[in-house]
């Protein structure tokens, strides 16, 4: 009896010199499993009274009894935000001390935690363990495969506080969100039109830069906008199952059929904001905004003249030919 009463002290004392460190006492539930279960030997388990769960050794009963009882013995000193683990506290750390020691051995990049580097590493490796089980893509985080599994399940959890519609991707969520809000915060550097989200500023700078990143796949022709691709398309001998109910005209695209029908009814959703213009088309839009802005990305090589729209350009440099 003599001797578990040392030892019990002795664990008491180790515990309370571990507890000194973060400045948050042990429980005195925990000291008295520590009581409970000392006649143990490491080869017998340790049992919690709670749920019957056996461990090996005491820490982990006492770890294990946090559940139980919600300790949490471990507190941050920067933030006071406390942890079950030493290990959890020591991690947490890092947020506050901006400490990166896990450094990748292929590029610059540096990490506070090792799996975040290990996540990194699949970049260089290419590694794609996880597979798709309705199609044959691969993802190397289970993030992303769950993210790419909502377009087969058609699952959309990201619901609008404001209006019905819902969205597979939070990202989604949160850039039709700014539709309400009236907030763009994308400005183009070559005019001042500004975009809710990032996407749609790429496809804007394409009519700057004239990159054109949509390829006909029958005839070679690029474009810069996916619209422009759509209406071409129309043009090439292919199935046309979407039929106007006012005309005779058919198309191989369901968008296609929707621009066409505007010529019938007269609609021009894309409005000028600077005069009372309105186009068919956004990229119509798009070319007639450079009026009102006087930016002229269409420089000749022969000569310092610019112009607006790339066909003005075309014009011009038959002079010099």
């Amino acid at each position: 009896m003599i001797e578990e009463v040392i030892r019990v002290q002795n664990t008491e004392l180790e515990i309370k010199e571990e507890n000194e460190i973060h400045e948050k006492p042990i429980t005195f539930t925990e000291k008295l499993y520590v009581y409970d279960n000392i006649g143990h030997t490491s080869l017998e388990p340790h049992q919690c009274r709670h749920c019957g769960k056996d461990f090996t050794n005491n820490s982990e009963l006492i770890i294990h009894m946090s559940i139980h009882t919600g300790d949490k013995p471990y507190q941050c000193s920067y933030c006071g935000k406390d942890f079950l683990r030493k290990s959890d506290l020591k991690r947490h750390m890092k947020t506050h001390t901006k400490e990166k020691t896990y450094r990748c051995s292929q590029c610059d990049e540096a990490f506070s935690h090792n799996n975040i580097l290990k996540s990194h590493m699949k970049k260089h490796t290419g590694d794609k363990p996880l597979h798709c089980s309705q199609c044959d893509k691969s993802f190397s985080f289970n993030v992303h495969l769950k993210s790419h599994m909502r377009i087969h399940t058609g699952e959309k959890p990201y619901q609008c506080s404001l209006c019905e519609k819902a969205f597979s991707q939070n990202s989604n969520l949160r850039a039709h969100m700014r539709k309400h809000s009236g907030e763009k915060p994308y400005q183009c550097s070559l005019c001042d039109k500004a975009f809710s989200c990032n996407s749609t500023l790429k496809k804007h700078t394409r009519t700057h830069t004239e990159e054109k990143s949509y390829k006909c796949l029958f005839c070679g022709k690029a474009f810069s906008l996916n619209s422009y691709l759509v209406i071409h398309m129309g043009t090439h001998n292919v199935e046309k199952p979407y039929k106007c109910s006012q005309c005779e005209k058919a198309y191989s695209g369901k968008s296609q059929l929707k621009v066409h029908i505007r010529t019938h009814s007269e609609e021009k959703p894309y409005q000028c904001s600077h005069c009372e213009k309105s186009f068919l088309l956004n990229g119509n839009l798009i070319s007639h905004m450079k009026t009102h802005t006087g930016v002229k990305p269409y420089q000749c090589t022969h000569c310092d003249k610019a112009f607006t729209h790339n066909g003005d350009l075309k014009k011009h440099m038959k002079t010099h030919t």
